[in-house]
């Protein structure tokens, strides 16, 4: 199968896992060895990253903080900041052309500072899948497949992501387990 690096994976309908229900998820590595992804569109309320800020000791910004999202259920208490690529890190995945992942907290330092990336979330926690088994999710239609994009992940509304994402394609996602199924 081609990498899914760099691209969407939208849950259907028909996805049976209620954590990944309406989610849309960046996929930031697709190897032979397993997957990972970011859940881009799940702000997390009791979260702020004010105090993530303050309990990693950086100084907090006077300009409104982004909400904290909620990256999947594997690892939560780990930290990643997914940026445009005007901004290098010094330890940095290059996921496409536009767009990094990292867990450096220095990005934050500089989003502090007035100097970080114009565009990031911050997420915690990620989807993981092992060797064969996103391949193996994809063909219980429980997943679409979609070309990202980046206004989507950092100019859209949260709870618009799911639906722009699909009807981007021209996809009632509403609709969709409608027209699928076995012959």
């Amino acid at each position: 199968m081609e990498s899914l690096q760099g691209s969407f994976l939208l849950s259907t309908p028909q996805m049976p896992d209620p954590r990944f229900r309406e989610k849309l998820i960046y996929m930031c590595g697709h190897t032979e060895e397993g997957a990972i992804g970011l859940i881009v569109n799940n702000p997390l309320p009791d979260v702020k990253l004010d105090e993530i800020l303050i309990n990693a000791n950086i100084p907090v910004p006077d300009f409104e903080l982004p909400p904290v999202y909620l990256g999947g259920p594997v690892e939560m208490s780990a930290g990643f900041i997914l940026f445009s690529a005007d901004y290098q890190a010094v330890n940095q995945m290059i996921v496409s052309e536009t767009i990094r992942l990292s867990s450096d907290p220095e990005i934050l330092h500089h989003i502090a500072l007035y100097n970080g990336p114009s565009k990031y979330l911050f997420l915690l926690g990620y989807a993981g899948w092992g060797p064969g088994q996103l391949e193996y999710e994809l063909t219980d239609n429980g997943w679409l497949t979609l070309p990202a994009e980046d206004t989507i992940i950092f100019d859209t509304p949260d709870s618009m992501k799911w639906k722009v994402a699909a009807q981007k394609f021209g996809i009632d996602i509403t609709t969709y387990g409608d027209i699928i199924g076995s012959a």
